[in-house]
C-alpha cells in the first residue's frame, strides 16, 4: 500500500507517468483564493517515530527542508470562485505523501472543522498511501479517516475529491473513491496498487485516471485549465441553495404533502407533441419515433447549468442509457436521472440509484426522465445483476426524504422504467406510453398473432390520457403556453 516509499526520495512514476507535479500549495493556489492554514494539534513523538525506524527523523527532516512543509498535508479554508470550502492538499514530495500518525490529525481536524462550520471538504490527492516507518499505526489511519468521512457524510455535507499523480494505495481507497463526487487530472496514476507493488506484467492502463472512469469509479477526467472552474460549478450546486426558492404558478402542481422544507422540482414542459394518442398503438410508435425529443434535449432545455455524476462504483457505467448528474434550474440545484431510450443497464440503475441517495443526504429535490423499453435482458446483464441493480434503484426512490418528481418522456417499458419513477408524483408528455410490458411481447404471451398487437395495446390501457384515468400518473404535461401549464385528465 505504501508503493515502497520507505526512502525519503520521491518515487519513479513507474511505467505510466504522469503530468508535472503540483506541490500542495501550488494545487491550492491554482484552484482557490484565500488560503487560510487551520492550527494543528501537537503531538509527542518518540525518536524515530512509533517503531523506532532507523533514520526516520532524518528522513522526515531532509522532507520538511525540501518541501518547505513539516507533514504530508495541508489542511485550510478557501474560496472557490465564491464559494467557501475546507480544502485538503497533499504534499507527495513529503514522503511520497504518505499517511502517518500527525496526517491522520489534520484530517481529523479539517473534518471536524468542517463539520463545525457547515462546510463542503476537498481533497487534492497524492499520496502512495500509508507511512512504512509507522507500520501498522500509519495503517489505522485509514479507519481513522474513514470514521470523519462518515461522520462528515452523516451531516450532510459533500465531499470532492481532485486526484492528482499519483493517487494510489490507501488515500485513493479513502479520501479518493469514499468522495461524493471524484475528478482527476489526465495522466494522473490512479488505483489501489502503486507502480512498484503491480505485478510485473500489469497493463499500466488499468492504473490511470481515465481507467477508473470507465470503470465508474471516477466521475471525470479534467484539464487543468479547466478544473477551478469546474470545481466551483460543483461545490455551488452541491452547496448552494436548495429551498430557498418560493413556489409559484409555474413550479406547476407541487404535492401539497410533500414537506415543505424541500420544495419539489418544477416540472418540465413537453417538447414534443401536444396532442394526446388516438390509439395505444398510436402511443407506442410516437414514444418510438426517432423525432421524438429525448433526454438530452429535455436537460437542455431544463437547466441552465449542470455537472454529471458519472458510474455506479461498482465497476461499472451507462452512458448511453443513463444520465445523472446535478443542474441548476431558475437559482436552486435540482438533482436529475435521465433515461435515453435504450434499454439501461444494470450500471444505469446503480448509477440513478447513487444520485437518488446522494442528492437525498444533501437535501437537493431530484427530477428522473423515464425513457426506456426496459432493462437490458441480456447474458451480460444478467451477470452483472440486473434484478439486484432495479431492486437497489427502487429501494433508493422508496427510502428518499426529498421529493422526486417524474415525467415519462418515452417509453416506459416495465419494471426497467418503473424503478425510477417517483411513486403518486409521475406525469407523462403526450409522446410517452407506459405498459407492464410491451404490446408485442405481450401478444407473443398471449399465443395472439402479429396482426393482434395493435389490439393488445388498446387493451392494456398504455396511453397518458388512459395512465391518467388508471391514477399511474397525475397529469399530463404540454407546451409553455398551454392553459394552466398544461396538464389534461
Amino acid at each position: 500500500m505504501t508503493e515502497g516509499r520507505a526512502h525519503d526520495g520521491v518515487p519513479d512514476h513507474g511505467p505510466d507517468r504522469g503530468p508535472d507535479r503540483l506541490s500542495a500549495r501550488g494545487a491550492i493556489e491554482l484552484l482557490t483564493d484565500e488560503f487560510a492554514e487551520l492550527p494543528y494539534p501537537a503531538r509527542d513523538s518518540a525518536p524515530d517515530g512509533p517503531l523506532a525506524w532507523h533514520g526516520y527523523d532524518a528522513s522526515r527532516a531532509r522532507a520538511a527542508e525540501r518541501t518547505g512543509e513539516e507533514e504530508s498535508v495541508v489542511c485550510g479554508t478557501a474560496a472557490v470562485e465564491g464559494t467557501r470550502a475546507v480544502l485538503i492538499a497533499f504534499e507527495f514530495g513529503f514522503l511520497g505523501g504518505s499517511l502517518g500518525e500527525r496526517t491522520g490529525d489534520r484530517l481529523e481536524t479539517a473534518y471536524t472543522y468542517a463539520r463545525a462550520r457547515r462546510l463542503p471538504v476537498v481533497a487534492l490527492v497524492a499520496t502512495g498511501g500509508s507511512r512504512m516507518q509507522e507500520g501498522m499505526l500509519a495503517l489505522t489511519q485509514l479507519q481513522r479517516v474513514a470514521r470523519q468521512s462518515a461522520l462528515t457524510r452523516e451531516a450532510g455535507l459533500p465531499q470532492l475529491a481532485v486526484l492528482r499523480d499519483p493517487t494510489t494505495g490507501g488515500g485513493w481507497a479513502t479520501l479518493g473513491a469514499g468522495a461524493d463526487v471524484t475528478l482527476a487530472l489526465p495522466g494522473a496514476q490512479v488505483g489501489f496498487a502503486g507502480s512498484r507493488v503491480r505485478p510485473p506484467d500489469a497493463d499500466p492502463a488499468a492504473y490511470s485516471a481515465r481507467a477508473q472512469v470507465a470503470a465508474g469509479s471516477v466521475d471525470a477526467v479534467v484539464r487543468p485549465e479547466e478544473l477551478r472552474q469546474t470545481l466551483a460549478l460543483w461545490l455551488r450546486l452541491l452547496s448552494g441553495p436548495t429551498t430557498s426558492h418560493s413556489r409559484t404558478a409555474d413550479d406547476r402542481r407541487p404535492d401539497p404533502a410533500l414537506p415543505p422544507q424541500h420544495p419539489a422540482a418544477p416540472l418540465p414542459f413537453a417538447l414534443g407533441a401536444q396532442e394526446l394518442p388516438r390509439t395505444g398503438w398510436d402511443a407506442v410508435q410516437r414514444a418510438r419515433s426517432s423525432r421524438r425529443p429525448r433526454a438530452e434535449a429535455y436537460l437542455a432545455a431544463y437547466f441552465t447549468h449542470r455537472v454529471a455524476l458519472s458510474g455506479d462504483r461498482c465497476g461499472g457505467t451507462d452512458p448511453d442509457g443513463m444520465l445523472c448528474g446535478f443542474g441548476e434550474h431558475e437559482g436552486r440545484t435540482v438533482a436529475y436521472a435521465a433515461q435515453t431510450g435504450t434499454a439501461t443497464r444494470p450500471a444505469g440503475f446503480r448509477t440513478a440509484a447513487r444520485l437518488i441517495r446522494l442528492a437525498d443526504r444533501l437535501g437537493i429535490p431530484v427530477l428522473t426522465l423515464v425513457d426506456t423499453p426496459g432493462a437490458a435482458n441480456d447474458a451480460e446483464a444478467e451477470r452483472q445483476g440486473v434484478g439486484a441493480a432495479i431492486a437497489d434503484l427502487f429501494g433508493a426512490v422508496a427510502a428518499a426524504r426529498v421529493p422526486i418528481t417524474t415525467l415519462l418522456i418515452g417509453e416506459g417499458g416495465s419494471g426497467g422504467a418503473l424503478a425510477l419513477a417517483a411513486p403518486g408524483n409521475t406525469w407523462a408528455t403526450p409522446d410517452s406510453y407506459f405498459s407492464v410490458i410491451g404490446p408485442e411481447m405481450a401478444a407473443a404471451i398471449l399465443k395472439r398473432g402479429a396482426g393482434e398487437v395493435e389490439s393488445t395495446a388498446d387493451e392494456l390501457r398504455i396511453r397518458p390520457q388512459d395512465l391518467v384515468a388508471l391514477g399511474v400518473v397525475r397529469g399530463v404535461v404540454g407546451a409553455p403556453e398551454a392553459p394552466g401549464g398544461s396538464t389534461r385528465p
